[in-house]
């Protein structure tokens, strides 16, 4: 029952002195908002790269040219080249926990066909990499294998490049020229969207291997292999047969370097999640100051508050209230207080998150944790910045409290 008087007592005085009790309130409401907020966009951020990674394929390993160096300089992976389609071919008749194996050699340049012309990536690419890349075919076929062995001049396009040079047109069957190379449209993919780095994945247009090696970049190298496991598990195993292998086949003996690097998608996806969670810390870490300086508001307001109540502390002392009292009355004043802006700063939060997904598009995850961790703080930053003026009140000499003017 005292308990519910002194929470009643506390109301009253909030509401008493309403525009100073949200102003004392607004460290901590923005304080609380800014948590949740920024720990919901950082959440977001994590699934959609997650989903971004997760669209590049099924369990995938890439193996891609080491690094040469310049002056003492890397010059980074794939600057020297050193795979080609027999390192491709060897790891999938070789590598049992394999399921596809696609060879890759990038070329760019100019497109013309349809109605305009278009600047856009040629992939020279097994059939395989569909698989790998759990990309299907929207319309017409994907190129067989006997187009493969002739080098034949056929092509399977994204939706960007059907957009910008096609228009409302079907353009299986029509014709393509990249530089001097005719190309004959026989497939259109499906709509892939963005990639993790935001690169358009549908602004693409996929080649027989042969065909981009023998006609287009003219070299017996290729940029990249692209391998998909058998499951997930099994990708570490996989790794370390597909090194074996090609240390084997490229006469790397000993300790000498690997002219080779090896990337998985389980790696690609630890990597930017751990990016992802120190930003959200980061960002978390800065908006919580706004609960220390929220707090530091409530103490000040507090201590004003004891001062203009002196006279009220030493009458109810005079009449029998204990130290603990006034201590307890002071403490939950300022509990209520923050645990206020706490809840209003959590209505503000789930209000400005629907307008982040709604409005700008942005991917948010509403994290129930944090809310609760956050209201829980704010409780919390009451008492430790309500303990020092209500321990004042409590310590007060009652006959100096009664003379108060």
């Amino acid at each position: 029952m005292q308990l519910s008087r002194l929470l009643k007592s506390s109301f009253k005085t909030i509401l008493r002195n309403r525009v100073r009790s949200f102003l004392t309130m607004l460290g901590i409401i923005i304080g609380v908002a800014s948590v949740i907020i920024m720990v919901s966009i950082g959440k977001g951020a994590q699934v959609e790269i997650k989903e971004q990674i997760q669209s590049m394929g099924t369990n995938i390993i890439m193996v891609m040219p080491g690094s040469s160096s310049s002056r003492g300089f890397s010059l980074g992976p794939g600057s020297k080249q050193t795979l080609t389609l027999k390192d491709a071919e060897k790891i999938k008749s070789s590598v049992e926990s394999v399921a596809a194996v696609s060879p890759l050699a990038r070329t760019s340049g100019q497109v013309i066909g349809g109605s305009g012309n278009w600047s856009t990536t040629v992939y020279g690419v097994d059939p395989d990499y569909l698989t790998i890349r759990e990309w299907e075919i929207e319309s017409g076929d994907m190129f067989t294998g006997r187009d493969m062995s002739t080098s034949a001049k056929v092509a399977v396009i994204g939706q960007t490049i059907a957009e910008e040079l096609f228009a409302d047109d079907n353009p299986v069957g029509q014709q393509i020229r990249i530089g001097k190379v005719p190309l004959k449209i026989v497939g259109v993919l499906k709509e892939k969207g963005e990639n993790a780095m935001g690169q358009d994945q549908d602004d693409i247009i996929l080649a027989p291997i042969k065909t981009v090696i023998n006609r287009m970049s003219r070299t017996r190298h290729i940029n990249q292999i692209m391998i998909s496991a058998n499951t997930m598990e099994i990708i570490p195993q996989a790794s370390e047969e597909i090194k074996s292998l090609l240390r084997e086949s490229h006469k790397i003996k000993g300790d000498a370097e690997d002219d080779f690097q090896i990337r998985t998608q389980s790696e690609m996806m630890t990597r930017a999640t751990q990016t992802a969670q120190t930003m959200t810390l980061l960002l978390s870490a800065i908006a919580s100051v706004s609960l220390l300086v929220g707090g530091i508001g409530i103490m000040n307001i507090m201590l004003v508050s004891v001062t203009e109540r002196t006279r009220e502390i030493g009458i109810r002392m005079a009449i029998g209230a204990r130290e603990s009292d006034i201590l307890l009355q002071f403490l939950i004043e300022s509990v209520v207080l923050s645990s206020l802006g706490g809840i209003i700063g959590i209505i503000f939060a789930l209000a400005a998150i629907w307008g982040v997904t709604d409005m700008l598009g942005f991917k948010t995850a509403i994290d129930i944790t944090t809310i609760g961790l956050s209201f829980l703080f704010s409780g919390a930053v009451g008492i430790f910045f309500g303990f020092y003026p209500a321990r004042k009140a409590a310590r007060m000499n009652p006959i100096e409290a009664l003379r108060y003017e």
